[in-house]
C-alpha cells in the first residue's frame, strides 16, 4: 500500500513539474502580424497590425462574411527598436513578433540606404521574428494598408499582401519578395532588385453597390548597388516576367487589344541571356521560350499565325521595358548581371572603365519562340496550319 502511495505521489509531481506555469492562452496576447515603417522629422515611425488569432482561425463554427476587427498601433522613435518598443506602454497585453508576415516600407525609407539597413538589422535581431518576411514597398497611408481586409471580410492574413502565391500562380507579375532574398539580391555585384509596389484599388470589386477596395501590386521600386534607382508601374515592367524563374502564368492578347483576334495564356518561360563583349563595347543577344494554349479566340486564325503573333507581343514588352530603363540609366532586364556571373573580372573591368552603360543598340538580337500546345476544349474555331 505504501508503494501505491509512493507511486502516486511521484507521478503527482511529474505531472505538475512539467506543466508550463508561465504559458498564456492565445486569447490573452496580442500578435502583430505586420509592420509598416516611415521616416518623418528625423524619427522612426512604426505601425503595426495586431489580430487575436481567436477572431480569425478557421473552424466549422467560423462565420464567412463576419468583420474580423483589425488593431492598428503606432509608435515613434530616433531608432526603429525604440519606436517598437513605444508601443508596449500601451499595449494592455503581450505582444507577440513571431507571427510577423509583412513588411512595408515608405519611400523616405528606401531612398536612404542606411535607413533600410537600421530597419533589417533590428528587425533581425530580434528572436521572435523570422527571416521570411514579405517585403514591400508603398506610396499610401499606412492606417489604410493595414486596414484592409480580404474578399468576404476575411482577415488581412487571406489578402495579396500576407499570401500573394496564390494570385501569383493564376496571374504573374512580380514573384513575393522575402527579407532574406531582398539581401542576397543586393548583396550581389551587378544584380537588380525588384521591391513590389502594393497599392489598394476601389475600381475593381463591390460588395452590393458598395465600392470595395482590394490589394494590388501596382508596380515595383528598382534597387541598384543598394540605391533606390526609382519606381516603375506595372505596365513599364511587363518585360520583365519573361526572365523571372516564378514567373507561371501570363495573359497575351494578339495582335493587340485595339483589335484583337483571341488571347493566349503562356505557361513557365525559360530564357538565355548572351553576353556579346567585344574590348569597350557590349551588346546582348535574349532568347525567350514559352509554352502556350488558347484562353479565346475572336477571328478564326492558323496556330501559326498565332503562334507569331504571341512571339511578337513578348518581343514588343520586352523593347518597351529596356527602353523605359534606359531612359533612366537602369537595367531593368538585369543585363549586366548576367556579365558578372559570367566573367566577373569583365564587368569589373568594364566598370572600372565606365562601360556599364545602356545605349539604344546593347540589345542586339531578341529571339523569342511561343509553341501552343493545345487549343482548350472548344477546338472549331482553329484553322490548320498552312
Amino acid at each position: 500500500m505504501k508503494a501505491i502511495i509512493k507511486l502516486c505521489l511521484v507521478w503527482i509531481l511529474i505531472v505538475v513539474e512539467s506543466g508550463c506555469w508561465d504559458s498564456k492562452a492565445i486569447q490573452n496576447m496580442a500578435y502583430v502580424t505586420a509592420i509598416g515603417f516611415e521616416y518623418k522629422d528625423e524619427h522612426f515611425i512604426t505601425y503595426v497590425q495586431v489580430l487575436n488569432f481567436v477572431n480569425v482561425a478557421k473552424s466549422e463554427q467560423m462565420e464567412i462574411g463576419k468583420n474580423v476587427p483589425v488593431w492598428i498601433g503606432k509608435g515613434e522613435g530616433v531608432t526603429v527598436a525604440e519606436a517598437l518598443s513605444s508601443i508596449y506602454a500601451t499595449s494592455q497585453l503581450r505582444i507577440h513578433w513571431g507571427h510577423v508576415r509583412a513588411i512595408i516600407c515608405d519611400e523616405a525609407i528606401l531612398k536612404d540606404n542606411k535607413k533600410l539597413a537600421h530597419v533589417y538589422d533590428a528587425l533581425n535581431r530580434y528572436r521572435e521574428i523570422r527571416y521570411n518576411i514579405l517585403i514591400y514597398g508603398t506610396k499610401e497611408s499606412f492606417s489604410e494598408i493595414l486596414a484592409q481586409k480580404s474578399i468576404f471580410n476575411l482577415s488581412p492574413l487571406d489578402t495579396l499582401m500576407d499570401s500573394p502565391e496564390d494570385i501569383n500562380g493564376q496571374k504573374s507579375s512580380f514573384p513575393p519578395q522575402f527579407g532574406y532574398k531582398i539581401i542576397a539580391q543586393a548583396n550581389e555585384k551587378g544584380r537588380t532588385v525588384f521591391l513590389p509596389s502594393i497599392s489598394i484599388t476601389k475600381q475593381v470589386w463591390k460588395e452590393d453597390q458598395k465600392k470595395k477596395p482590394m490589394f494590388i501590386i501596382d508596380g515595383a521600386y528598382i534597387i541598384e548597388e543598394k540605391q533606390l534607382a526609382g519606381w516603375f508601374s506595372e505596365e513599364d515592367l511587363k518585360g520583365v516576367r519573361w526572365f523571372l524563374k516564378q514567373t507561371k502564368r501570363v495573359f497575351v492578347t494578339i495582335p493587340d487589344h485595339i483589335k484583337p483576334i483571341g488571347t493566349l495564356v503562356l505557361t513557365k518561360p525559360g530564357h538565355r541571356i548572351q553576353p556579346l563583349i567585344e574590348k569597350d563595347t557590349l551588346r546582348f543577344n535574349l532568347y525567350v521560350e514559352a509554352r502556350a494554349y488558347v484562353e479565346g479566340m475572336v477571328e478564326n486564325v492558323s496556330v501559326k499565325t498565332m503562334e507569331e503573333q504571341a512571339a511578337k507581343v513578348v518581343r514588343d514588352e520586352i523593347l518597351t521595358t529596356y527602353h523605359k530603363g534606359l531612359s533612366k540609366q537602369t537595367d531593368l532586364l538585369n543585363l549586366f548581371g548576367e556579365v558578372y556571373r559570367n566573367d566577373p573580372k569583365v564587368w569589373q573591368r568594364l566598370k572600372d572603365e565606365g562601360h556599364l552603360v545602356l545605349k539604344e543598340d546593347t540589345l542586339n538580337e531578341i529571339d523569342v519562340k511561343v509553341t501552343i500546345m493545345h487549343t482548350g476544349k472548344y477546338k472549331g474555331r482553329v484553322l490548320p496550319e498552312n
